[in-house]
């Protein structure tokens, strides 16, 4: 065949010429190259059909092969094809640039989208990713499932972990970790290394929710406080528990501040009875008790410790010994004459406390009233004694009455006998 017309009807294949010459066949293949490396060998400035495998790049060969599912592969040292976008503003020759291990790639495989305005790189696909690395499907996406159930969709067989990571020159650096493992989900602070956030597999419907107001449930589906615990099995409760190992130190554990008065409730739904545990609004600020019913507080407490009960004060404690032993026939009554000694050396009765005694550890009520009914049935068994004795010298003082009454008509009846001589 002529070299002429075979290189013009090559150059008519690639609708470079128009010719009306029928379509040839090449058999051995076609090369097209000139020594200018700056500007395209070849341009077709029309609608190209290739109709087998096809390979770009400058390592591709004369016997490049191809697999079955090939149809264009590029062979360079960093391939990379390239999309511009002429279209009118407001996208004026926007570049895009797909890439495979670009120089900057620091030694890693990967496939990457790279803006070729910005020099970003907004999407990788590392070498060796795994089986359904990236899915999208509808408007979901997969992370490790071909079929997304939601709109993000992590699927792996040894704790799936999100991790969100401050990595900033000018903020505090920052990483977390929220992870579903065997107990459940959890949050990492990695940098920090605590679970500040755990929720358990198998944890009931409401178990925290925060709502629009701002008010936080446990267990409830409307708060209808800013911290509202609700359960339906009798179980719900609150407990503060310090655990620090060290003994002996004094730790505020429960506090309510307000800009005024406070009180917390009790209330007694089957009962139909409220209590309430107040601290008083109006000076003097008491501490007060009191229940539903409008007649005054069942105890006050005010801050120079005046206490005011208006019913009866009863102790019913188990250690309560009330001293009626006093009365047994055997009972050991300390003579007047000891408790008169003890007096003159200690200044205060036997068995009562003294007033340092009170200034050291304080009053116990409790006792003290039994050590005042002690010395009050003491004092009663004294007066007995007294009354005792001086029962029997009136019965004495009576007896001598009438044997002096008796001498005196004796005397009586002789000084009148005398008289009479």
């Amino acid at each position: 065949m002529d070299l002429t017309r075979l290189a013009a009807c090559g150059l008519c294949a690639f609708g470079l010429i128009q010719t009306a010459a029928a379509q040839d066949t090449f058999t051995s293949g076609v090369v097209i190259s000139d020594s200018d490396t700056t500007t395209a060998d070849l341009f077709v400035d029309d609608i190209t059909v290739l109709g087998a495998s096809t390979c770009i790049g400058g390592g591709c060969t004369s016997t490049e092969t191809f697999g079955g599912d090939v149809t264009l592969k590029l062979r360079d040292a960093t391939p990379s094809v390239t999309f511009v976008d002429t279209s009118s503003p407001p996208f004026p020759d926007r570049e895009w640039k797909l890439i495979v291990n670009e120089p900057d790639s620091g030694g890693l495989e990967r496939f990457s989208i790279k803006d070729g305005e910005t020099g970003n790189i907004p999407f990788t696909v590392r070498g060796g990713a795994r089986e359904s690395g990236l899915v999208v499907a509808g408007n979901n996406v997969g992370l490790g499932t071909i079929l997304p159930q939601q709109a993000l969709h992590i699927v792996g067989s040894n704790a799936p972990t999100i991790r969100i990571e401050q990595d900033s020159t000018t903020l505090t650096p920052q990483v977390f970790e929220m992870t579903v493992a065997a107990g459940g989900f959890v949050m990492h602070d990695e940098l920090a290394v605590t679970f500040p956030f755990r929720v358990n597999a198998g944890a009931p419907t409401y178990a925290l929710s925060v709502f629009d107001d701002g008010n936080i449930g446990i267990g409830s589906s409307n708060a209808t406080a800013s911290l509202h615990i609700q359960r339906d099995d009798g179980t719900a409760s609150v407990l503060v528990e310090n655990r620090d190992g060290t003994e002996g130190v004094s730790r505020e554990m429960f506090k309510m501040e307000n800009n005024g008065g406070s009180y917390f409730t009790l209330d007694n739904t089957d009962a139909g009875t409220t209590w309430y545990f107040v601290h008083e609004n109006a000076a003097p600020n008491r501490f007060i008790i009191s229940d539903a019913v409008a007649d005054g507080p069942e105890m006050s407490l005010t801050a120079d410790g005046d206490l005011t009960v208006p019913g009866n004060f009863i102790s019913g404690a188990t250690t309560l010994n009330v001293p009626d032993y006093v009365f047994e026939p055997d009972y050991d009554l300390r003579p007047l004459s000891e408790v008169s000694a003890f007096i003159a050396e200690n200044q205060h009765l036997p068995e009562v406390p003294s007033a340092a005694d009170v200034a050291r550890d304080g009053l116990d009520i409790t006792q003290m009233q039994m050590a005042q009914l002690k010395k009050i049935e003491e004092l009663t068994l004294y007066i007995l004694e007294q009354q005792a004795v001086i029962d029997a010298q009136v019965q004495v003082n009576q007896a001598q009455a009438q044997e002096n009454a008796v001498l005196a008509a004796r005397l009586a009846r002789i000084e009148a006998l005398l008289s009479e001589r």
